[in-house]
């Protein structure tokens, strides 16, 4: 029981003014708040800490055109030939999916100018059933290999994959060999590929074309695997080694050539561009 009592009310205010949601962001590693305005000011980074939010395919082309690009694919879209149902029809899946991400399937295709120079870019989107890699992934992924090849432009093709799609059976994995088969020929042409890996990049992804790039390029602190740490440490009963299947890992064992900070991967594709496809750049 409180030994004083208060003889008048607080002063009230008619109107209380909530703090709307989303305005704080919690930074999962550090536990701090950053402020909305400030990450997207700083291409979804933290300036403090460094951490890498996740962004879709949207936020990237924005960062890595110069322009509003292109797009390729758009009109081709997945169906349910297989009619899988899990927790539910696969169908109503690609309805909800469509509806929460407004994309049209995992991964968006564009043309244009990166810091001057014509690329194709080709950037996958987690939003959308995890970016897994179904039949239209595979298909639009091609299309970008086929107008890098036409026109003899580089080619970037931007990771961010929980890997194939289950709900497309072996319709998806024929993905991998579909893909690594005409990046085969664009590598036979001279193409310069360019893979960059974001968080995550994992399962059949990593098994295929992510790792095949002329230039392996990835985000810090990306996760990079084909099992998840929790599966190797479940089948291996053992501990893994400390920071395993990060990028920084991957940089350290040979695996990549470069960990690029998102505010600076527009200069850094030119870059590579310009000293490694000096004729496509031209």
């Amino acid at each position: 029981m409180p030994w004083f009592k208060r003889s008048t009310s607080n002063i009230t205010t008619k109107i209380r003014k909530d703090i709307p949601d989303g305005v704080w962001i919690k930074v999962p590693t550090s536990g701090e708040t950053v402020h909305r305005r400030e990450l997207v000011s700083n291409f979804w980074v933290d300036p403090n800490s460094g951490y890498h939010f996740r962004v879709g395919s949207a936020e990237y082309f924005e960062y890595i055109f110069d322009k509003p690009p292109k797009r390729l694919g758009e009109n081709i879209r997945s169906v349910d030939e297989l009619e899988f149902v899990d927790r539910k029809a696969y169908k109503d899946r690609l309805v909800e999916a469509e509806k929460t991400s407004g994309l049209t399937d995992a991964i968006n295709v564009g043309k244009g100018k990166v810091d001057g120079l014509d690329m194709v870019v080709a950037c996958m989107d987690f939003a959308f059933i995890g970016g897994s890699m179904g039949s239209v992934v595979g298909e639009r992924i091609s299309l970008a290999i086929d107008e890098a090849r036409k026109s003899k432009l580089p080619l970037v093709i931007l990771s961010q994959s929980g890997g194939a799609r289950m709900m497309e059976s072996v319709l998806s994995l024929m993905q991998l060999a579909k893909i690594t088969s005409k990046l085969a020929l664009f590598h036979e042409e001279g193409g310069l590929y360019i893979s960059y890996m974001t968080n995550p990049t994992t399962g059949g992804v990593t098994a295929s074309y992510a790792m095949l790039g002329d230039v392996n390029i990835a985000e810090p602190g990306a996760l990079i695997g084909f099992a998840g740490p929790r599966v190797i440490r479940q089948t291996i009963g053992r501990d893994l080694p400390e920071g395993f299947q990060t990028s920084e890992y991957l940089l350290e064992h040979g695996f990549l050539d470069f960990i690029v900070k998102r505010p600076s991967i527009k200069r850094k594709l030119a870059q590579v561009a310009r000293l490694l496809a000096p004729k496509a750049t031209k």
